[in-house]
């Protein structure tokens, strides 16, 4: 499983025009997240990738994407540190940016070691510019992703049921309590969360919604 740009945003919390800006390097300093599946048309993320852009997000809500890059090229770099950047914890404070173990931290911008009392759980939903942006391993309470079930496909929880097909039902006029009748188990909550999920995707086809900003 891979995600193109709309399902990697939408668990993300990235805009479409951010991933695409994020993807190319600036003039002095390598690109923010290359996608490891396909840099190159069709554009298509991993589960890591995701992971590691939700990371991003995060960072830049904190501080600026210039701080951001410094921060890499100081990680890759003048560390070493060249694993994917989903195997790193980075936390934004005070305009800084630490790499972060549960003891302590290393200052990315300046220099130096601190200590950091709550390390940030990029799993969890949190909000950006007014926008929930759920919860990356259970985006509605019926729709689970997990790397291990279809390579991390969003899907109908406690099953392999591809939760954009039941939306597709839903769509086509199939009622939710009726989507059983072609996926036994599947209940009508489980309809209407993967059809509300498959709204909320599709909401990241156009990057006029809230807080849709380039860098």
């Amino acid at each position: 499983m891979s995600y193109e740009p709309k399902l990697a945003a939408a668990l993300s919390g990235a805009t479409i025009r951010q991933l695409a800006h994020w993807r190319n390097p600036s003039s002095t300093r390598g690109a923010i997240l290359v996608p490891e599946v396909s840099a190159s048309r069709p554009i298509l993320y991993s589960f890591r990738d995701v992971v590691a852009l939700r990371t991003c997000v995060k960072l830049r809500q904190e501080t600026s994407l210039q701080k951001i890059r410094r921060a890499l090229n100081t990680l890759r770099e003048d560390l070493g540190e060249r694993r994917h950047l989903s195997s790193y914890v980075l936390v934004a404070e005070n305009d800084r940016i630490y790499l972060a173990d549960s003891d302590h931290a290393v200052d990315l911008i300046r220099g130096g070691n601190i200590v950091i009392h709550e390390l940030v759980d990029v799993l969890a939903p949190f909000y950006r510019n007014g926008r929930h942006i759920p919860d990356l391993l259970k985006p509605r309470d019926h729709v689970a992703v997990d790397s291990s079930v279809r390579g991390g496909e969003p899907v109908i929880e406690g099953t392999r049921i591809p939760a954009s097909e039941v939306a597709a039902l839903v769509r086509d006029g199939i009622p939710p309590d009726r989507i059983s009748d072609f996926y036994p188990g599947v209940s009508a909550a489980a309809a209407r969360d993967a059809n509300d999920f498959s709204n909320y995707v599709d909401s990241y086809m156009s990057d006029s919604g809230p807080g849709q900003v380039v860098a």
